[in-house]
């Protein structure tokens, strides 16, 4: 297995290359920016991307999806209900005060209880509303492991002030949906360092 998260971009965003070594295939969770880096990265571990996920429409997680697409083919794949945001890119890109990189419609969407990843690395969607109306994370249970985009953070949870957002949907949302993971479980958050569901469960000031 070939596992890589780095920080991308303005924002740091953790991007997630995850590979087969043995089929040499791959799939790339959140590549923000910094596309030739990613692009790169993959051409030196030898590996040939097959989808292209992303856990929200947000800028700094969404904003180099399609150029990848471009230079790889590989198809992108986000929750449908993030769809407005992904059409607020403009608006987005002002907040931060850079260039609106160029987005289009994902190619299938992220639906909860979907199966995505690689045959030997599946990965299941967890839709998790609350940070944006389209949020998902991808639960690897043979890895024991999730990657949790911006819903849970270790120490915090994604904010919820933005379009989309929502304080009790995304403490649901944790609460019902990535607590009954076990404790155990490594979570890669969208930004910072990793933690674990049962670190999380005792110690996150925001789920007592």
């Amino acid at each position: 297995m070939i596992l890589e998260t780095f920080p991308v971009g303005p924002l740091q965003c953790n991007c997630t290359i995850l590979g087969d070594e043995q089929t040499r295939e791959a799939i790339i969770v959140d590549p923000g920016d910094e596309i030739t880096r990613i692009h790169r990265r993959l051409a030196e571990l030898g590996l040939k991307l097959k989808q292209i996920l992303i856990t929200h429409a947000h800028i700094d997680h969404v904003g180099g999806a399609l150029k990848l697409k471009v230079l790889t083919g590989a198809p992108i794949y986000l929750n449908e209900a993030d769809l407005p945001l992904l059409q607020m890119m403009s608006m987005q890109a002002a907040w931060l005060g850079i260039e609106t990189p160029e987005t289009a419609p994902p190619d299938e969407s992220l639906t909860d209880g979907r199966q995505v990843g690689l045959l030997s690395y599946p990965a299941h969607v967890i839709h998790t509303p609350g940070h944006t109306q389209g949020s998902i994370c991808l639960h690897f249970a043979s890895m024991n492991m999730v990657l949790a985009g911006d819903t849970l953070f270790a120490g915090s949870i994604g904010r919820t002030d933005l379009p989309g957002g929502n304080f009790e949907q995304i403490i649901d949302s944790i609460q019902s949906r990535l607590l009954s993971l076990p404790d155990e479980t490594r979570v890669v958050p969208g930004h910072g360092p990793a933690t674990t569901i049962g670190s999380e469960r005792k110690l996150n000031p925001f789920l007592k």
